[in-house]
């Protein structure tokens, strides 16, 4: 997958299209006065072509596929989209992962993990993620720049940390989305980020695939027929999606009820399908060769040395991101599970998952129309 386009470079290859001086146009994207990313949460690449019949107007585009990066989860997705980098540099390295001095936390919900602590006093999401974002930037250059996303999450943590330097559109429905969109784009130049999340609630809940799932694929596809019909002139729409997902088998481990998962290990992060294991001193070793025992062929299982080595996290890791890493990285492999089920009793009831490093879960679509 390392041939394939990350992600982080959709934004800043809109921004060089844009004509904005500090990025490149990576994509070969053409001359633009105007782009849209349309960013819908857990639309994989290959769900997409397994159900392609429910979204012909997706079908009928310009498609092809990008890699997210590990672990294959929202947060560190849409950090990707606000940074421009992978998670080894943006440092949100998972759905929970541990902070110095402040233990594990839950990116999304910004609390304490597990315990729902609120921490937006005592964490700052700009010292978590301090780096510029390209929406800041964008904005400083002069294009107009707006985030269309649910109104519950204008002031969100992750928000704070991610998608700042923009102005924030709150939604509630597809409606006003599409319409929201469609308005950010009347500036000429202008930049639109906007997101959907409803896929991968229901992908969560049903599965991917399932009824439910397919006939929101078919409401996404009404939405970016929406988008497609009223796009101002000299602007690109860009579908894309923050992670894939897949369906958990019966094959599944309760890792807080596996003794010997637990030995020598001091906290968990990181989610079903993709686990950060932080090691008490001098416990990494033991730990990671009683993961590897204890999982076998189910997962892939690192310390962090070779995770980081074999470029899970990107091309490079920033020194202040290392110790947010396990000591020891579980990756899951087929339709396997590391659950949770005391400490994470919602998490672990979804039949959909996704954080590893599949194919089902790395790749994403980039389809894209132009007006």
């Amino acid at each position: 997958m390392q041939d394939r386009p990350h992600l982080g470079q959709v934004i800043p290859a809109a921004l060089a299209a844009l004509g904005v001086e500090g990025f490149e146009n990576t994509l070969d994207f053409p001359r633009l006065s105007r782009a849209c990313v349309l960013l819908v949460d857990g639309l994989g690449w290959e769900l997409l072509n397994e159900h392609i019949s429910d979204a012909p107007v997706l079908n009928a585009l310009s498609r092809s596929s990008l890699q997210v990066g590990y672990p294959a989860t929202t947060a560190a997705g849409l950090a990707a989209i606000g940074t421009g980098v992978s998670s080894g540099e943006h440092g949100l390295a998972g759905y929970t992962f541990e902070v110095p001095g402040a233990g594990v936390i839950n990116a999304l919900r910004w609390c304490s993990h597990p315990g729902g602590l609120d921490l937006r006093d005592r964490l700052r999401p700009e010292e978590v993620q301090p780096l510029p974002t390209t929406f800041s930037r964008a904005a400083a250059a002069g294009v107009e720049t707006t985030v269309v996303s649910s109104a519950e999450f204008a002031d969100s943590a992750l928000t704070r940390a991610v998608l700042r330097g923009a102005r924030y559109s709150g939604v509630y429905a597809f409606g006003d989305l599409a319409a929201a969109t469609l308005h950010a784009l009347r500036a000429s130049p202008s930049l639109c980020y906007a997101y959907h999340s409803q896929l991968d609630m229901l992908g969560h809940l049903y599965g991917p695939g399932s009824p439910a799932w397919r006939m929101q694929l078919r409401q996404v596809d009404r939405l970016v027929e929406s988008l497609v019909d009223e796009l101002p002139p000299g602007c690109m729409l860009a579908v894309v999606a923050d992670h894939g997902m897949v369906h958990v088998a019966d094959s599944v481990v309760d890792v807080d009820a596996t003794p010997g998962l637990l030995g020598g290990v001091r906290a968990i992060g990181g989610e079903v399908r993709a686990r950060h294991v932080y090691t008490v001193d001098g416990a990494a070793s033991t730990v990671l060769s009683a993961w590897r025992e204890t999982l076998g062929d189910r997962a892939w299982v690192a310390s962090r040395e070779e995770a980081i080595e074999a470029g899970w996290f990107g091309p490079s890791v920033g020194d202040r991101i290392r110790a947010r890493i396990g000591d020891v990285v579980a990756a899951a492999r087929g339709e396997f599970g590391l659950l949770r089920r005391r400490a994470e009793p919602l998490e672990s009831s979804f039949l959909g998952q996704h954080g590893s490093l599949t194919t089902a879960e790395q790749l994403v679509p980039l389809v894209v129309a132009y007006s």
